[in-house]
């Protein structure tokens, strides 16, 4: 199935890019979820004007990016509570929202939760590196401390 990329997709493309992927995958998440519209040759003209905010916008956000890296990368304490047993271990995990939520709460800036790479699922009390991938050549990194909820 070819699809029309409308917004970043990990690992497939960015928006305005054309990719080829199995049409499940077409159907049944990008689709739906609005990453993505079928591609016609109506909707390629699309494309180029996605492509052209796209440039305007990678052009202006690296300085902005870099900016957005030195704030995050300033914050000194980013904590969050989650409930957790004796041992040290959630009761669950912490989610990409919950992060951001944190970052806003120290006095950081607004972010996308799907911008953050989590090394896996955060399930345990102490200190957790975070990264955020701002821009494609723009990548910062801050310490999450989570600590047990009274």
């Amino acid at each position: 199935m070819k699809i029309i990329l409308t917004q970043e997709v990990s690992g497939l493309g960015s928006p305005g890019d054309v990719v080829e992927v199995k049409d499940g995958y077409g159907r049944n998440y990008l689709l739906p979820q609005g990453f993505a519209i079928t591609w016609s040759k109506g909707a390629e003209k699309q494309v180029s004007v996605i492509r052209r905010a796209r440039e305007a916008r990678e052009i202006r956000d690296l300085g902005h990016a870099n900016e957005i890296k030195a704030q995050l990368e300033g914050l000194t304490k980013v904590s969050l509570s989650a409930r957790a047993g004796d041992g040290g271990r959630l009761f669950g995990s912490v989610t990409p929202t919950e992060v951001v939520e944190a970052v806003r709460a120290a006095g950081g800036p607004a972010l996308d939760r799907r911008r953050l790479e989590l090394s896996g699922h955060i399930k345990s009390l102490g200190a957790h590196q975070i990264r955020v991938k701002l821009h494609p050549e723009v990548t910062a990194r801050f310490d999450l401390t989570v600590v047990k909820a009274k």
